[in-house]
């Protein structure tokens, strides 16, 4: 049964509708009238399928990956230029006295060498398919992990850099932060869900370091783009402060349908005032103070700008409350600035309050369906961001066909194409 499953799975994902499954379970949904103009948005982690290596692995593996997708033809000067005394055949971490820091630092400088004469042979080639990625792979490692001393040694940078490959084996795979104590490897898993009767009616999945916000348009092309003649009453949409973007929030009203992603107010040291606490009239562009001081924007290139109090801040009687920086108090104008203040008004608005409390949750629970199974569900089965989000949406139209059994619709005659 597991090979007939894995084998239906590749099967999908090479035809030209590999969702065909999620998307038919969808249609049978709306023709039951269970889908409605209401959308929720979140996220939840999903962790990959493969373990996350440490610097030493990850660049030894990535050597071992370039050996191995190289001919013979090439094969030969790529190892007659490695150094280190290793044949790069086995897999695993290197025989090492870890506990001797200059072992250690010896190591990593010998597989550094290597790493970067691997990939000067192979400057005057040209690289395609899987010998390509197995390059580009190798030249990433080095470059996220490594620093050069003053000296000529190579050593383990002591930094993290943004887009960290974290396995050779999973190189889409990310580390994320669902909060910001709680991390994860792996890849997150974006729904859309109709709040009324829980139907999931899109999925994306993403690497796990991806703004949840960057793929909101993405999960709402079902809704906003439907312009079929019953589709008359007005898309609202429900989303937390993850999708409370400037951006996602203008493409939202601009498709005429209602905003209710909650926008971040901005923050501010504890017992100091905030930026809401500074009046900005975007009318006249100006910004004025607690204290009453107004200075003028100064607009940069984007359309943003900002306030700086550095010529009034000295002789405040605020300033202890304001600010400690030696420069002054400064305030940012955000390039979307006024939707950003109508999105934060309209969410003090009481109604608004208890609209948001009684539907964005119900995509929450949702997640509990979705994870009840740890493999499959929480933890990915297969490596890759397309083949996970294949299996993903594959797992949305099972919970999808068991929300239609509990809520009755029974053998609809699309269920066979």
């Amino acid at each position: 049964m597991h090979t007939v499953l894995v084998d239906m799975r590749e099967r999908l994902r090479r035809s030209e509708r590999p969702d065909r499954i999620f998307e038919v379970v969808l249609e049978v949904a709306k023709e039951a009238g269970l889908v409605g103009r209401k959308r929720g948005l979140d996220s939840t982690a999903l962790y990959d399928a493969v373990a996350t290596q440490d610097t030493v692995t990850l660049i030894r593996a990535a050597i071992r990956g370039l050996l191995r997708e190289a001919d013979a033809e090439l094969e030969a000067p790529l190892r007659g230029v490695l150094k280190r005394n290793d044949d790069y055949r086995s897999a695993g971490k290197p025989a090492c006295d870890w506990d001797d820091k200059a072992a250690r630092e010896q190591l990593v400088d010998e597989l550094a060498r290597d790493g970067y004469a691997a990939l000067w042979t192979m400057d005057e080639r040209k690289l395609v398919g899987p010998l390509r990625q197995a390059a580009e792979l190798l030249a990433t490692g080095l470059g996220q992990d490594l620093e050069q001393r003053d000296d000529g040694v190579f050593r383990i940078a002591r930094r993290v850099a943004k887009d960290r490959v974290i396995s050779t084996v999973d190189p889409d795979a990310r580390h994320g932060h669902k909060t910001a104590a709680r991390g994860f490897d792996g890849y997150k898993g974006p729904i859309a869900l109709d709040p009324d009767s829980e139907i999931i009616t899109a999925t994306v999945v993403t690497s796990g370091n991806a703004a949840d916000g960057s793929v909101g348009a993405e999960l709402l092309t079902e809704v906003l783009g439907d312009q079929s003649a019953d589709a008359t009453a007005r898309v609202e949409v429900y989303g937390d402060s993850s999708y409370g973007t400037a951006e996602l929030v203008e493409h939202i009203e601009d498709a005429g349908a209602e905003a209710n992603v909650k926008v971040q107010a901005p923050s501010a040291p504890e017992g100091m005032f905030g930026k809401n606490d500074f009046r900005v009239d975007l009318d006249t562009n100006t910004v004025t103070c607690p204290a009453g001081r107004v200075v003028q924007i100064r607009r940069s290139k984007d359309d943003g700008g900002v306030a700086s109090f550095a010529a009034h801040c000295a002789g405040c009687a605020l300033r202890a409350k304001c600010t400690k920086s030696s420069e002054g108090r400064s305030i940012s104008v955000h390039p979307r600035e006024a939707t950003l203040q109508r999105s934060r008004a309209r969410q003090r608005d009481p109604a608004w309050k208890a609209r948001y409390k009684a539907t964005r949750p119900k995509v929450e629970r949702k997640f509990g369906h979705l994870m009840f199974r740890r493999h499959g569900g929480r933890r990915a089965r297969v490596r890759g961001c397309l083949r996970v989000g294949h299996d993903f949406a594959l797992l949305a139209a099972a919970v999808n066909l068991k929300r239609l059994a509990v809520l009755g619709v029974c053998a609809p005659p699309m269920i066979a194409r």
